[in-house]
């Protein structure tokens, strides 16, 4: 490993790639889960172990707005398997995040979500503007925005796969970043029951029901039980930390963590680091270490809580 800036925060991994930051490869996890078979996936873990960055890492490489970046994937262990490089850029994506979903009250947070999405459609207008797509269509996708009814904010996304489905002759990969975050605002503020009505209905038609869907994934803190949201799920792999797969994909190994200190000079700190960092374990996987904290020591070079900041 060569000696690299470190981009503290940086969760974009195109922007990564492009300027050459500080990246440990987790490519590995492109494989692990397009051979899963999966069709709809819910990965947990604590913060700041890299979810959003190996969302955004699957984005880059499935989506057809990233076709032809392979310098992206270039030197990394996806890269090393001819029929991964053929697959790179080949499917509509839609990725979204509730992570700023943090309402104190219900029609908020229902309003909240309805312009994320709104957001996410507007990003392929000139699919609709290029498709041939008749006019009750075009009159459908018009209706998608931050003032929508509840019944057209449950249906949208399902509503978009047709149109890419329609425009590219694939079906879609849908990625949902950080989809328990308005879930744990619901549950401190008293609004779940009205709350969770919505999101199943939006799951479901999204996840269950939607026939243009080719596969999906979504990660988060905590699982929330099937009951409540998913119970209309019955093709959900839910991944927890408990689970052998995907073991590796998130956080740091210890061996990833050594060739970090060796590359910036700071092996001689490895039994501190071990002490203040190493702990984690996943399913059968031992001496798994927060990211958060390693980048954070890799640049300040110095021992601190840094995990304690990250949860503030």
């Amino acid at each position: 490993m060569i000696r690299k800036t470190i981009s503290i925060g940086n969760q974009g991994f195109d922007s990564i790639r492009e300027k050459d930051y500080f990246y440990v490869d987790k490519t590995s996890f492109i494989k692990e889960w397009w051979e899963s078979q999966d069709v709809v996936t819910l990965i947990t873990r604590p913060q700041r172990f890299g979810k959003t960055l190996n969302m955004s890492m699957l984005n880059c490489f499935f989506s057809f707005e990233y076709a032809g970046r392979s310098e992206l994937f270039e030197g990394l262990d996806i890269w090393k398997q001819e029929e991964y490089q053929k697959l790179q850029g080949t499917y509509p994506v839609i990725f979204l995040s509730f992570a700023d979903i943090k309402q104190t009250n219900g029609k908020d947070a229902v309003q909240k979500i309805k312009k994320s999405i709104a957001n996410v459609c507007q990003q392929f207008e000139t699919v609709l503007e290029n498709g041939d797509f008749s006019e009750i269509q075009r009159s459908e996708f018009a209706k998608i925005s931050p003032d929508m009814d509840d019944v057209t904010a449950q249906s949208a996304l399902q509503d978009l796969s047709q149109y890419l489905y329609e425009y590219y002759g694939k079906k879609v990969i849908v990625l949902l970043d950080e989809y328990d975050t308005p879930m744990q605002e619901a549950y401190l503020h008293g609004y779940w029951d009205s709350f969770t009505s919505f999101i199943r209905g939006l799951f479901n038609s999204t996840f269950k029901t939607n026939p243009y869907l080719e596969r999906a994934v979504m990660t988060g803190i905590t699982r929330v039980s099937k009951e409540s949201i998913f119970s209309d799920l019955n093709n959900l792999n839910v991944v927890t930390t408990t689970s052998n797969e995907y073991a590796e994909c998130f956080g740091f190994t210890e061996p990833e963590v050594f060739e970090a200190l060796e590359a910036f000079e700071l092996a001689g700190q490895k039994e501190k680091v071990k002490k203040w960092y190493d702990g984690f374990t996943f399913g059968e996987h031992r001496d798994i270490y927060n990211p958060w904290s390693i980048t954070r020591f890799l640049d300040k070079k110095q021992i601190r809580p840094y995990w304690a900041s990250a949860l503030s």
